[in-house]
């Protein structure tokens, strides 16, 4: 990897790609920084004690602490993944839209993005009006703005439908001028952001008030655990099923072409962190919702909201009850599943895989052309996307389940399982996409 980052350094072109998308990162890490106008710098800190636990506190994370700070970007990217997921699942169900995703072409794909943007902005307006309204004086335990009223609320309202705006456009210019996936990169740099308050929680495990072996043996434990599942969703993602071609000679003219073996990668984790983040969006979805409109609802209320709210609740606390838990677990791990098989059959499709070979003049060894390829590819496909899918399922669903076990001040660090797929899942991709531009640069300077 570090060779791979000091060769694009090397070559100009995507030295470029690199420091505009470095210079992106920093302007979202400063966005992160910047207030809301209108917002009581004094109650700012009682707003933040609050949410150390809960689905502000989940935001805070992916944010990078900017909805801590109420900046910008207290919003994040989450109303611009909320659309995504909207616009996907409306297109199996219009058809004409599902038209439009898959024979479109590029202006398929400009029109479903344009579609993408405008219900992104309709749902930041209204999470922002939620926002305002429920820390509002007259509707919140405090107040967090200066002079509440329409002149303040419009002010703020706007502020963070802008820093949406803004971030959604930052993510499509790391997308198309820099190296990776703009909204992959910029959830990735919202978690790093937060591994020095995971640092400092474990020197303060082992130091404070006082040096203690068993602070010290407690912290090497979630250390080498922490490596370990490093290790293992690294081997899941980079993992693959080869499954071998073999193309038949034929005579064109005096040549002969033809006559090569090589072989289909398939990979266990084709659709990558993507079904992780979507179905941690969609699970949370009511809860920030519920807690916008209505904020006396927390984790001791009762009522049907308050049910909705405590089981949305449960990917990113342990102050609701048990049975909330374990039911959360069981539905995000089907959602993750569930999204997996969605956005691997999405960019894999074996019957025109098969039919690719077949015009080439291929075949799988020991199967025939055609129907039974299809069939071999999709059952080997169902199989491997069922390990994949399940390993990302248990991966973030770990976390929840040692909300059980008693682990003291350790259970504090954020840099859970789901967070440890989002950064090895998207430093690997960046990593793979510089390789494929040095060897596409490498090739083309080869030519000249």
């Amino acid at each position: 990897m570090f060779k791979t980052i000091k060769n694009a350094f090397k070559t100009p072109d995507v030295r470029k790609r690199l420091l505009y998308t470095l210079l992106l990162i920093v302007i979202f890490r400063f966005g992160s920084f910047l207030t809301v106008p209108g917002v009581n710098a004094l109650n700012l800190e009682e707003f933040t004690s609050g949410m150390a636990q809960g689905i502000t506190g989940l935001i805070d994370i992916i944010s990078g602490g900017a909805r801590s700070r109420f900046s910008i970007f207290a919003m994040s990217i989450t109303p611009y993944i909320t659309a995504s997921i909207v616009i996907q699942l409306l297109g199996m169900v219009i058809p004409s839209l599902e038209k439009l995703m898959k024979e479109g072409g590029e202006e398929g794909k400009k029109k479903v993005n344009k579609y993408t943007k405008i219900l992104t902005l309709v749902l930041a307006f209204v999470e922002a009006t939620g926002i305002y309204l429920s820390n509002n004086a007259n509707f919140g335990e405090f107040g967090l703005f200066i002079n509440p009223g329409f002149a303040t609320g419009a002010l703020v309202v706007l502020s963070l439908v802008a820093g949406t705006a803004l971030l959604m456009w930052l993510g499509e210019q790391i997308t198309n001028k820099g190296i990776g996936n703009g909204i992959s990169v910029i959830i990735f740099t919202g978690i790093i952001a937060g591994l020095p308050v995971a640092v400092t929680t474990l020197y303060n495990l082992i130091m404070v008030p006082a040096f203690t072996t068993q602070g010290l043996l407690l912290a090497l434990a979630v250390i080498a655990g922490a490596i370990l599942l490093v290790a293992g969703v690294v081997f899941v993602q980079q993992a693959e099923r080869r499954v071998p071609v073999q193309y038949a000679k034929k005579v064109v003219g005096r040549k002969m072409y033809g006559g090569q073996n090589t072989h289909i990668p398939m990979k266990l984790a084709m659709a990558g962190v993507i079904p992780v983040i979507f179905a941690s969006s969609f699970i949370t979805f009511p809860a920030i919702l519920i807690q916008m409109f209505n904020p006396t609802i927390g984790p001791g209320s009762t009522g049907f909201w308050a049910v909705i709210y405590n089981f949305s609740l449960a990917t990113s606390t342990s102050q609701v009850p048990v049975g909330y838990t374990i039911a959360n677990a069981a539905v995000y791990f089907l959602l993750i599943l569930g999204f997996t098989y969605f956005y691997t059959y999405a960019t894999f499709n074996p019957a025109e895989v098969s039919n690719n070979i077949k015009k080439n003049g291929g075949f799988i060894p020991g199967i025939r052309a055609g129907k039974p390829t299809t069939e071999y590819l999709s059952n080997i496909l169902s199989k491997i996307t069922l390990f994949g899918g399940m390993f990302l399922s248990a991966i973030a669903i770990l976390p929840m389940l040692m909300r059980f076990v008693d682990l003291g001040d350790v259970a504090g660090i954020a840099f859970g399982g789901t967070s440890i797929l989002i950064v090895v899942g998207v430093a690997l991709e960046t990593v793979q996409q510089l390789e494929s531009r040095l060897v596409m640069r490498h090739y083309k300077g080869f030519l000249e």
